[in-house]
């Protein structure tokens, strides 16, 4: 158990793809808190489909973290630049679900995947990469807890509510070590 990490079980939770029959799922985390609107506009059903849509969409890999009823409860995707090797990294939880390290272990886990070499069962990547608001510390603390290492920040990047906000930016490349934060199983 690591710090990142305060519950020493994954009470049943795993991680499979996500999949089209999740938008309900979406929509509810969506809804579950006001800063999910920093993900996108999904206000409906037809539009959590179309969140869906995007992300299985090639190019991507979208990894559903999941309870133990199979019900989609976070979310940890990638785009993929196929040419260079890399991958922009980003996750969610629905508010429900914050607070249990969730994300970091569900993030570690899909760091691992994406970096380990395809002939191994992986993604082939060589770079991951991150950025979070500033004033999102337990974004940064995701982050740290699945290997990414802070790399810099990029000043006033977002206009949000008429203010400027920094970003902090992460990376992980294929030979940094892996985290200690234990991972969350992928579903069988």
């Amino acid at each position: 158990m690591t710090s990142s990490d305060p519950c020493p079980s994954t009470d049943g939770h795993r991680l499979r793809s996500a999949c089209p029959a999740d938008a309900p799922a979406v929509l509810d985390a969506y809804r579950s808190a006001p800063d999910m609107a920093r993900q996108g506009t999904v206000a409906t059903l037809e539009q959590a489909r179309e969140q869906l849509d995007w992300l299985l969409a090639e190019g991507r890999r979208a990894i559903a973290v999941v309870d133990a009823a199979d019900s989609l409860c976070g979310l940890v995707a990638l785009s993929i630049d196929a040419e260079n090797r890399s991958g922009w990294f980003f996750y969610w939880l629905h508010a429900a679900h914050r607070g249990q390290g969730l994300a970091a272990r569900a993030a570690a886990s899909v760091a691992d995947r994406a970096l380990l070499p395809s002939a191994d069962g992986g993604w082939g990547l060589e770079r991951l990469e991150l950025g979070h608001r500033a004033n999102n510390p337990a974004s940064g603390a995701v982050a740290r807890a699945a290997g990414f290492v802070h790399e810099g920040i990029e000043r006033g990047k977002f206009l949000l509510a008429g203010e400027r906000v920094d970003v902090l930016t992460y990376g992980r490349l294929i030979t940094d070590p892996s985290p200690a934060t234990p991972g969350l199983p992928w579903q069988a």
